[in-house]
This record gives structure tokens, C-alpha cells and sequence, in this order.
């Protein structure tokens, strides 16, 4: 098969890379060629998406069994796409969000038939306007689109909702026995997603023909309270983290004034609800599937990435101080 990533070198997008050529996917990425990761078989191709004229130009006179977009997060992005390949494409994979699933949840166990609703977190809604447009464009005219919604999925980081992904600073922390905030008190579900499992579904819906038309999130079936998600970084470096419990609105409120405002989109549009996933449906379309490195895995892996060059274990003075400002207004309420 030939297929086009658009991005490809991504937290998600480097892992479904590897294991596409792996399995022996003729791969192309279209890409400004910016961020330094090198893929061995990829096939490169220079140009920003969202200059029209130039990604036409670069892709002139080709035609793909899949393009798979993972940097599309406005309606804009998805004509553009619409314009760049009618009728150049056998299935159009967008990368959407679980975060575009309804919040507040009335049911805790998420399906692909949950409602897609998000009042609070604008890069959620963008995602459920983007589905709609692609939507119309599948029952309009037939463009074969396939949908999937990431949960929270990692790699080389850190998958915690306040100061942490990709640098060392929560971890520092952590390891001077400094208090760590959690947003409620620790015990709502969520579940976290190796991006090296996500590929693994990934990977089976390209080319899958009778994902044609559907919507699938890929995610573990490991789920842990936020309380075990902290700790299982902590474990990973052997010691216990200090734990400060403080409502989610009042962590949002604090954010807001420090000019941090995405934190109340990330908390209570997604994270601070309590989420199971089934996964009923991967399975069923990609038979097999099954995610099988747990969180405790991934942090051992990621904290080996970390210490295995130390320039990697930044600590950010700006991280710091907004936990530091979150515990000292809690405290001083």
C-alpha cells in the first residue's frame, strides 16, 4: 500500500510510522521537515499543509491507498484536505479526539456511539467540527473517510495533566519529596495509552475497507485512578509521591490567573471525569488488537529515555513556579 502521513513524526504519529513499515507499508510523510526524527524506510516529502499551493505542488500527480492527517484541528484544515484529494485517495484517516466525547458524561463507559459534545475546551469542539464536516463529505459525495479519537497516548513523556509531558520538572519534584498537586481527590478513572498499542490499531484500520465510513477510538483497556497514575511515575524513579488533593474548578480558577488558561480545558473538558473506554469495536475491526504495555511499563521506559542523556532531564523554572502559585493560593484560601 502507499501512504501519506501528514505530520508523521509526532508523539502518535512516530510509532504508527515504525510499525507501518514494519509491516511493509509503502510510507510517505509530508512535512516541513522540522522536528529531527528520523524514521528508517520513510519516504519524505517538503512542504507545509497549510500553504495549499505548496502541498498541491508537492503532491501533484500522486495518488494514495490511505492519507492519514494528524495535524488537523480546524474546519479549515479538513477543506483544504477535502480540495487537496477527491479523488486521490482510497480512505482519508482523521486523527479527532476522545476529548470530543460528552462532558459532563451521563454514562461512564465511553462507545463510538457516545455523544460528541464539549462545552468547555475549544480544541475539543474544534475536533467534533471537523468529524461533522467530514461527515458530510462521506455522505455527500462519498469521500472515504475513517475517524479516530486518541485518548490521552504517550511515548517519550510524562502523562500528567499539570507541568508534565515532556520535561523532568514534576519528576525533580517528586524525587525531593516536594508536594504535587492532583486535581479532585485522586480516585476518578482514566485510562493512558503507549502510543507503540495505539499503533497497533492504527495500523490494522489502513487499508481496512470496512472501516470506511467509521469512527473507532484506540485506547487501553488498563484503568487506573489519577492517585495510581502519579504514583506510577513516582515508582519509576522509587520513591512515593507527596500528594496534594485540590478541586479541579479551584486548580482551573488558579490556572486562569496565571495566564494558564488551557489547564481549565484540559481538566474539566476531559480529565477530571471519570472515562472507561470500550474498545469493543477495534477489536472487532481489527482482530487481535490489544494494548499490553501498562502505565507502570511506560514510565520505566520513559524515565530510561529520560536518564539516558541528561540534557533530556529539563527542569523548568516556569512548570515549577505555577505548581509552587497553585499550592500557595489552595493553602492560603
Amino acid at each position: 500500500m502507499r501512504v501519506l502521513f501528514i505530520g508523521g513524526t509526532g508523539n502518535i504519529s512516530t510509532a504508527v510510522s515504525h510499525l507501518a513499515i514494519a509491516n511493509g507499508i509503502e510510507l510517505y510523510h509530508l512535512n516541513r521537515g522540522q522536528r529531527k526524527v528520523e524514521i528508517a524506510g520513510v519516504k519524505s516529502i517538503r512542504a507545509d499543509i497549510h500553504d495549499a499551493a505548496a502541498a498541491a505542488k508537492a503532491l501533484e500527480g500522486m495518488r494514495w491507498d490511505c492519507v492519514a492527517n494528524y495535524i488537523a484541528y480546524k474546519v479549515e484544515d479538513i477543506e483544504a484536505d477535502l480540495n487537496l484529494f477527491r479523488g486521490k485517495t482510497q480512505q482519508y484517516i482523521f486523527i479527532s479526539s476522545a476529548s470530543a466525547y460528552q462532558k459532563p458524561p451521563t454514562h461512564p463507559i465511553i462507545t463510538e456511539s457516545t455523544p460528541l459534545y464539549n462545552p468547555v475546551w475549544e480544541y475539543s469542539r474544534n475536533k467534533i467540527a471537523c468529524e461533522e464536516r467530514l461527515n458530510k463529505a462521506y455522505r455527500e459525495e462519498d469521500f472515504p473517510i475513517t475517524i479516530v479519537r486518541p485518548s490521552l497516548t504517550y511515548d517519550c513523556a510524562i502523562p500528567l495533566p499539570i507541568a508534565g509531558w515532556d520535561n523532568y520538572t514534576i519528576v525533580d519534584r517528586m524525587k525531593r519529596g516536594m508536594a504535587i498537586p492532583v486535581h479532585g481527590d485522586g480516585s476518578s478513572l482514566w485510562t493512558t495509552t503507549h502510543s507503540e498499542d495505539f499503533a497497533k490499531g492504527f495500523v490494522g484500520l489502513i487499508g481496512n475497507q470496512q472501516a470506511t465510513g467509521n469512527a473507532f477510538h484506540i485506547t487501553s483497556d488498563e484503568i487506573l485512578t489519577w492517585n495510581q497514575h502519579y504514583e506510577a511515575v513516582a515508582a519509576a524513579v522509587g520513591v512515593k509521591p507527596n500528594l496534594v488533593h485540590i478541586p479541579s474548578e479551584t486548580i482551573a480558577d488558579i490556572c486562569d490567573r496565571l495566564g494558564q488558561s488551557r489547564v481549565r480545558g484540559s481538566l474539566l473538558g476531559d480529565k477530571s471525569w471519570s472515562c472507561v473506554f470500550d474498545n469493543t469495536k477495534i477489536k472487532r475491526f481489527v482482530p487481535g488488537y490489544q494494548a499490553t504495555i501498562s502505565l507502570a511499563e511506560g514510565m520505566r521506559r520513559t524515565m530510561a529515555w529520560f536518564h539516558a542523556d541528561p540534557a533530556r532531564c529539563k527542569v523548568t523554572p516556569e512548570k515549577d513556579d505555577i505548581i509552587a502559585q497553585i499550592l500557595k493560593a489552595w493553602q492560603e484560601r
